[in-house]
């Protein structure tokens, strides 16, 4: 998956991969540092928990601010393939887990029930996994009565290619496309269910 870099963007992904198992977490938060935000102080603390859990912060997107419309190529746990190009005209939600990340088990009811509303709409909802193998996915998905596909992100293919917008080990985050594929909001840490509803609202309308 990709989303078109920055221009001069030069970071090779060896070097991403290595931030990311340094647990970096605030890469490409313009406005924090690992020295005062609590993504930093967890990366710093080096508490072995997995994940640096972000605190529900929302980020919106419009005009110049808004990214190019996402490209990608990817494979769901029972090999489908996803191609972005078919989510142009849908507003798309992405949301990026791994099954024994706590925040990603709290906010899974929230997902689900806001999947199953919208879908009359045509919002389309797919997860990024970023750690599970096909059993451990499979094993949440039903506890938690998720019917939308999730991505195999083992390689980190698609978590690297949106660095940009979800920082390494910042999971959960969720992130909001438009109709012409462009991120119009991220929600780091556990998407609030009312939160999330108006930024799929909003998408929705086409006003972003």
């Amino acid at each position: 998956m990709s989303v078109n870099p920055a221009p001069n963007r030069t970071t090779s992904r060896r070097a991403l991969l290595g931030l990311a198992a340094a647990g970096l977490g605030t890469l490409g938060l313009a406005s924090c540092s690992t020295e005062s935000t609590d993504l930093g102080k967890q990366a710093k603390d080096g508490s072995g928990k997995g994940y640096i859990a972000g605190d529900g912060t929302v980020a919106e997107y419009a005009g110049d601010d808004l990214s190019a419309p996402v490209e990608f190529t990817a494979k769901t746990f029972d090999g489908e393939t996803i191609e972005a190009s078919k989510l142009t005209n849908k507003v798309t939600v992405l949301n990026f887990w791994y099954a024994a990340c706590a925040p990603c088990r709290t906010e899974a009811p929230t997902l689900k029930k806001l999947s199953e509303e919208f879908k009359s709409q045509g919002v389309e909802f797919i997860g990024v996994n970023i750690r599970d193998e096909k059993a451990a996915a499979e094993a949440f998905d039903t506890t938690f009565g998720l019917t939308y596909p999730s991505i195999r992100d083992l390689d980190g293919g698609v978590l690297l290619s949106l660095t940009q917008y979800v920082p390494p080990q910042a999971v959960p985050t969720t992130l909001v496309l438009d109709s012409e594929r462009r991120i119009t909001a991220r929600v780091l840490g556990v998407a609030e269910e009312g939160t999330l509803r108006a930024l799929i609202k909003t998408a929705l309308t086409g006003t972003k």
